[in-house]
């Protein structure tokens, strides 16, 4: 089943979905099996694993210095990928890979494809490829039934937010704010309204994220969103407090 049709299944059962974000092999695979778990005991609907990247320009300090850890601690793209099969054959959720295009243009468009639908993932999120850049690897996505979430902002004007509907599949991902992951989100009138213009533009399920950090904020989100985004929240709760402090934390958030 495509990555469109299982968020809307669940979507019925659920005021709004939850979609949680870890950067691979960060601090350590095992730990990321550990966290893996929890999340999905405690009700996450979504993961969203990262292919770490030297330079991931849409991400804040927590997760760069993640990304950047990961890196110096020997992951590889084949260590994500087998991690990726993994996770997608022992739990019943789906699972999608983010990173950057670089990643991808030097494995090779249509081999990460191939390899990704091989494994289970149903869905890549690739922030610096927006559909001008990428038609061939959109057409690519669509064969090989992988669904290319993009990306709406604050700053996406009406006309943009439709040229994007067009090429993207599964979900749309609606950035809460202006700048990168892990800052405090305000959500108020203007984000009301963005948020109604996000909804307005596509059919497909809406998801937000950038500065999601606690309960309050994933409820501000029901009515509005199909699903909430957590991110930076939950590496600081493994840095801090290890990671038996993750199954708590989401088990709080509905």
């Amino acid at each position: 089943m495509q990555l469109e049709q299982i968020l809307k299944n669940r979507r019925q059962e659920k005021d709004i979905l939850l979609m949680t974000h870890i950067v691979l092999g960060y601090p350590s695979f095992e730990v990321n099996r550990q966290v893996i778990r929890q999340m999905v005991e405690n009700g996450v609907d979504c993961i969203e694993m990262q292919i770490p990247f030297s330079e991931p320009m849409a991400d804040g300090p927590v997760i760069l210095k993640a990304n950047q850890d990961s890196i110096a601690a020997g992951t590889t793209i084949a260590d994500c990928l087998a991690f990726g099969a993994e996770m997608a054959a022992t739990y019943d959720i789906p699972f999608l890979f983010m990173t950057y295009y670089n990643i991808v243009f030097k494995y090779g468009e249509e081999q990460f494809l191939q390899k990704t639908r091989e494994i289970g993932i149903k869905g890549l999120i690739i922030p610096d490829l927006p559909p001008e850049m990428g038609e061939d690897f959109f057409r690519l996505a669509e064969i090989s039934e992988i669904a290319p979430v993009l990306i709406f902002a604050p700053t996406s004007t009406d006309e943009r937010m439709a040229e994007l509907n067009r090429w993207a599949k599964g979900l749309i991902y609606c950035v809460a704010r202006r700048g990168v992951t892990g800052k405090k989100s305000e959500l108020g009138d203007d984000f009301n309204h963005y948020l109604a213009r996000c909804r307005k533009a596509t059919d497909l399920p809406l998801a937000v994220g950038f500065g999601i950090q606690n309960r309050a904020d994933v409820m501000a989100l029901v009515g509005k969103a199909d699903m909430a985004v957590i991110g930076s929240q939950t590496i600081r709760l493994v840095e801090e407090q290890g990671p038996d402090a993750v199954g708590p934390f989401i088990a709080g958030l509905r």
